[in-house]
């Protein structure tokens, strides 16, 4: 509407999976600071309980939520599904990384990931949808990345792989759900100062900084405020589209 700010989500409701730390953490802050409220789902429950009380109050009125399931139980993921309002939008972020060269994969290390970065937002997409808990006009992100949609690098076949394979359904989710409303994109950062590259050393991180033409990673910040222009009606007429939020490191 004319004078009202695209960019506002003033009185929508947010799902986030992940919401317990990193880019979910940062995303709920940023949607309740835009005028959203949240409902936040993370395996841990002491640090989901301790991020949603860390969050500001909601605007909307109703309060912020959280509920701790593991999405690869579909039994826990059911539960979820059935405790979740309708939202006006999903934030499918949870997610695990682990360098493992080819030769060294294990059957059951590529099903531990997969399960985790790969089906579990496929079935909770399938299942928020099938009992139309995702509004018309609501908005579906999901957290890929620049590893395998826009570059490979050694020893990360299997998160590439998964982050390859959510972009896909999330294109095919967007021509599926376009015509009733609903729309489908995914972000795509390089590397975030978040848990998931504790396991490198100072040194390697340096080195790795290199390949940013910014000379440094992306904050969580920086990743939730591209989630939330997708959530919000400013990207009114964006689907099916791959954001990249990699600080310039796909141009070398």
């Amino acid at each position: 509407m004319e004078g009202q700010n695209p960019f506002s989500l003033t009185g929508k409701s947010i799902l986030i999976t992940g919401g317990a730390g990193g880019i979910g953490c940062a995303t709920a802050h940023t949607c309740i600071h835009l005028g959203a409220r949240v409902i936040l789902t993370d395996i841990r429950e002491e640090v989901l309980q301790a991020t949603l009380t860390s969050l500001p109050a909601s605007q909307t009125g109703e309060p912020n939520l959280c509920f701790t399931a593991d999405l690869t139980d579909a039994e826990q993921l059911a539960a979820l599904v059935d405790f979740c309002p309708q939202v006006d939008g999903l934030v499918c972020n949870a997610g695990v990384m682990k360098l493992t060269l080819t030769q060294f994969i294990t059957e059951e290390e590529l099903t531990r990931i997969q399960k985790i970065n790969l089906n579990a937002p496929i079935l909770l997409t399938r299942s928020l949808l099938k009992k139309k808990k995702i509004k018309k006009g609501g908005s579906i992100v999901f957290t890929a990345s620049a590893a395998g949609v826009y570059r490979v690098s050694p020893g990360n076949g299997i998160y590439a792989t998964t982050k390859c394979g959510i972009d896909a359904f999330m294109r095919t989710v967007a021509l599926e759900f376009g015509p009733k409303g609903i729309r489908c994109n995914s972000v795509n950062p390089g590397m975030v100062e978040t848990a998931l590259i504790g396991s490198f050393t100072e040194e390697e991180k340096q080195k790795e900084m290199q390949n940013y033409p910014l000379r440094r990673f992306a904050k969580p910040e920086d990743i939730a405020y591209g989630i939330a222009y997708l959530l919000s009606d400013a990207s009114s007429f964006v689907t099916g589209t791959a954001l990249k939020i990699d600080g310039g490191m796909t141009l070398g």
